[in-house]
């Protein structure tokens, strides 16, 4: 098998399954991809789009053509030297519906069920109305209400012998002990006489095993006749007494049914993030990491799984003891691998969104991350920082919003008292009942307790720490104390005693100080919780909330970006590139992922505007005075508001499909439909005059209008015209950018990932406009012709030059495994009148040299040209200063024979004479 070079992520579903993907492995190992790299491929929910909502993680997922289709997939990768990488979901499963078997026996049997401490459920809850219950926010109405009108009505499964409780997709299965009760309502004898049998499984010493024959065999009675409709007619709640029968009946489960609208403050089971429909997993336990990972551990074993990429790792009560755990685990299958899948060593990488500064923790054992930081990196390479102030200002002025920063401190508060109030109410209870553990401390209230809690996660910098039974380590110590300073400032002076408090009990102490007992459990529970609570209120507050609402620049909201920086210097590039080959040499990097908000080349774009702040700030001011009569008029204001109008009109800039002309009624249409679909999604995610929970049609309905007039109405043709030309003014100097951000991908430390068809071009917004179906096709077409390099460069609208940049690098670095994966990274001095333009650096191994050059902030420099390549005079004097010669008789360039002398210095104008990037290539 090759060694792992680069990866390619694809999102596999019903209408993309394993096998639409078996034709496609010559081309991907054309393309220069040594593994594949999966989205989750265990049985998700029927229909899932992207396999995250898993249902069964003991089978491969039939809909993407189950265990042969792997089989069939992994061998034609074994034909072509390549591997297989799996995403896995070890945070959490889908509940709710009737799909999931472990759910459904936790349903039915409660504390009882085996699969009981698999979901993470506080069993022992405050409120007397949940006391052993489990709280199902499934309903689409009060539950009194669902009650009275029979939305909630009680049905046999003649199918499975199941009494359950149906509304809409969801199944809620009685308690087999109280079949009793209901088979005794019935007129047929041959059912009252089960009643009995059934009612004394409450006695049974093994009640599971003893209540399926019985189901099996009332399932029998029933399908031969037996009439159990008209029990079930005396439970139906439009009547009087089937309204109390029916209540009855639910009140004796191990579950309460209530509005999906008190799940945020009520809930007693974790969740991911805030849906309702994915419930948590306690993969710390033993039991549960064996059943949750026995197939995915078979087929590591069997040679078909060559990596792991672990979702959402920062959901797990134990991040680091977890992933230790799985590799030791990984590493004592490969001695049982077959031959042909033998590996040197078994990837595992984590997602993980990493703030300011922070660096993902050595001592996990991982190969690193997905990758997410990388596209961070790269992007603040591409802002230039004289864009800051003028853009920062125009922003403030037309939308008259806080900074970032701020943006984020409002939506975390909002998010910790409305989505997730439930889960931070639970970490203050749990925090109280560590203030009652001690005398010192037992006066501190809860309403104090919640107010510091809550202002010290507002201003948590991270996703989240990771105190262990030690306390908080040296890595994570900057970041707290940062979050009590910064809390500090959000309370009074009164309450400044309770956060010294919170220092001591999340990590300051490690609860392995306290005897062992409920005391030092207690205090273990209630550091869990509370990081289990940082990273979802940082999800849902970033990425899901200040990220719609604040638009500075567009191009520097996206998913693991530190939005509140503009751009860094080249030395931060260098050095976070050094970091990664001391550190994490095989990090996946991405600049474009099945989360990402924006695809690459829409950043790419945008980024454009950096250097031309104030030429973006006339054409706004130009476009909302074109614009005015779009606007309706509303109680509450203007619609769309001037923020959300200018998020528009940035996502216009970006995102103005290259050959689209302004009088293309059916693909101003096309393209009007994919706005608007990403448009009622940041209105909705920016919660100020619109929710997911509390949609405002009028407002939806005002913002859509001006949306169609833009793009369809004749009379907005000026205005229209004016976006276009805008776009492809900057268009040009965008796919310049895009060209060096795959390219940089391609050649720093660390193992390239391309996302799913963005060897061409990918103008893509949010999901799911970024998992449209890929022409694959098309794309094999071209990379199988290999056009000239003036022909990509003249037609570079069509994606081509792209393709072809990224199949020669891979090929490079498939060539020299070694030089890529392990070589030492030097920046390189650049000198002359556009040395700023310039960003260099050199790969050395043992016996070769690579040299790589290329345009950063350089759009000034192409001038009038028609194609993303700056002509060879604009760079002037500009020059690589060498450590060391090239030899012109062992060096190669990227599309060519010998390209330099043996000189130290390297002229700018001649590395890049005839195309964008060069890779140089010195044989020792």
């Amino acid at each position: 098998m090759k060694p792992l070079t680069a990866t390619l992520r694809l999102q596999f579903h019903s209408d993309f399954t394993l096998d639409h993907a078996l034709p496609l492995v010559p081309y991907f190992a054309q393309l220069g991809i040594s593994h594949l790299y999966a989205s989750p491929i265990l049985k998700a929910r029927a229909g899932s789009r992207h396999g995250y909502d898993v249902v069964d993680p003991t089978q491969v997922n039939p809909e993407l053509g189950g265990e042969a289709a792997l089989e069939r997939l992994v061998k034609a990768l074994r034909q072509h030297g390549m591997g297989l990488i799996v995403d896995t979901v070890s945070n959490h499963m889908a509940v709710g519906g009737a799909d999931n078997p472990w759910w459904q026996s936790l349903l039915a049997w409660g504390r009882r069920s085996p699969y009981a401490e698999f979901f993470d459920i506080q069993w022992h809850s405050t409120d007397p109305l949940l006391a052993g219950q489990l709280l199902l926010p499934f309903l689409g109405s009060d539950y009194g209400v669902a009650l009275k009108e029979g939305q909630i009505p009680l049905e046999f499964d003649a199918d499975q012998g199941v009494l359950q409780i149906a509304h809409y997709e969801h199944r809620f299965p009685i308690c087999p002990v109280d079949y009793g009760w209901v088979l005794a309502l019935s007129a047929d004898p041959t059912l009252t006489s089960l009643a009995e049998q059934f009612t004394a499984l409450g006695e049974s010493a093994t009640p599971l095993d003893d209540a399926a024959p019985l189901q099996a065999e009332l399932a029998r009675r029933v399908r031969e006749g037996a009439d159990l409709a008209s029990a079930l007619v005396a439970f139906d709640s439009r009547s009087e007494a089937g309204f109390k029968r029916l209540h009855l009946l639910l009140e004796r489960q191990t579950y309460r049914l209530a509005s999906w609208r008190t799940a945020a403050d009520d809930i007693n089971w974790r969740r991911f993030f805030d849906i309702n429909e994915l419930g948590g997993l306690r993969v710390e336990r033993p039991v549960v990491f064996e059943a949750t990972h026995a197939k995915l551990f078979e087929l590591i074993e069997r040679g078909l799984v060559d990596g792991l990429r672990i979702d959402h790792i920062d959901g797990l009560a134990d991040p680091r003891g977890y992933c230790r755990k799985l590799r030791r685990r990984v590493d004592s299958l490969m001695a049982s691998r077959p031959l042909d899948a033998c590996v040197e060593h078994f990837p595992i990488y984590v997602e993980k969104i990493l703030g300011v500064d922070e660096h993902l923790h050595r001592d996990w054992l991982t190969d690193g991350t997905t990758g997410y930081e990388f596209m961070n990196q790269v992007s603040l390479l591409q802002h230039d920082p004289a864009g800051e102030a003028p853009l920062t200002e125009l922003w403030s002025t037309v939308s008259e919003r806080p900074a970032f920063t701020e943006e984020v401190r409002l939506a975390r508060h909002l998010v910790l008292n409305a989505s997730l109030a439930g889960d931070c109410e639970s970490v203050a209870q749990a925090l109280l009942q560590v203030a009652r553990n001690d005398l010192m401390t037992r006066d501190l209230s809860l309403g104090a307790i919640r107010r510091a809690l809550q202002a010290l996660v507002a201003h948590y910098p991270v996703y989240r720490t990771y105190f262990n039974a030690c306390g908080r380590p040296a890595e994570d110590e900057a970041f707290f104390q940062q979050a009590l300073a910064d809390a500090r400032q959000d309370l009074s002076e009164a309450d400044w005693p309770l956060l010294e408090q919170l220092e001591k009990w999340l990590g300051g102490e490690g609860w392995r100080q306290l005897p062992p007992g409920r005391t030092r459990k207690q205090l273990r529970h209630a550091c869990v919780r509370f990081q289990q609570l940082t990273a979802p209120s940082a999800a849902k507050a970033v990425e899901d909330t200040a990220f719609y609402r604040s638009a500075r620049l567009l191009s520097r909201n996206d998913v693991g970006f530190e939005a509140e920086r503009f751009s860094a210097p080249l030395e931060h590039f260098h050095n976070e590139a050094q970091r990664r080959l001391r550190d994490f040499p095989d990090n996946l990097l991405a600049t474009a992922t099945h989360d990402h908000k924006r695809g690459e080349d829409t950043r790419a774009r945008l980024a454009v505007l950096s250097e031309r702040g104030p030429w973006l700030a006339s054409r706004m001011a130009h476009w909302r005075e074109l614009a005015a009569p779009l606007h309706t008029p509303l109680e509450d204001g203007l619609a769309p508001s001037p923020g959300d109008e200018m998020l528009l009109l940035q996502t216009l800039l970006g995102t103005w499909p290259l050959d689209l002309a302004v009088d293309d009624a059916q693909g101003l249409k096309q393209y009007a439909e994919r706005v608007g679909q990403w448009q009622q999604k940041a209105l909705r995610e920016a919660k100020l005059r619109s929710s997911w929970n509390a949609p405002n049609e009028a407002y939806e309905k005002g913002c859509a209008r001006y949306l169609e007039g833009l793009l369809l109405e004749a009379d907005a043709l000026p205005l229209r015209t004016s976006i276009a030309e805008a776009a492809q003014l900057i268009s040009c100097p965008g796919a310049l950018n895009s060209l060096v951000q795959a390219f940089m991908r391609m050649t720093v430390p660390g193992v390239p990932d391309l996302y799913q068809g963005n060897e061409y071009w990918d103008f893509s917004l949010v999901d799911p406009d970024n998992r449209r179906p890929v022409d694959y096709p098309a794309r094999r077409s071209t990379l199988a012709e290999a056009a000239p390099l003036d022909a990509l460069l003249s037609h570079w609208h069509d994606g081509r030059v792209k393709q072809a940049l990224v199949a020669r690098v891979l090929d490079c670095r498939m060539a020299n495994p070694e030089l890529f994966r392990r070589g030492s990274y030097l920046p390189l001095t650049v000198k002359g009148r556009h040395a700023d333009k310039v960003v260099a650096f050199a790969r050395l191994g043992d016996s070769q040299r690579a040299v790589i050059v290329a345009p950063r902030l350089a759009s000034g420099l192409l001038g009038a040209a028609q194609s993303p390549h700056v002509p060879p005079q604009n760079w002037e004097d500009t020059r690589v200063v060498l450590p060391f010669d090239f030899s012109p008789a062992n060096s190669t360039g990227l599309f060519g024979g010998a390209v330099v002398s043996p000189v130290r210095e390297l002229m700018v104008c001649a590395v890049l004479s005839d195309f964008p990037v060069n890779l140089l290539i010195e044989d020792n």
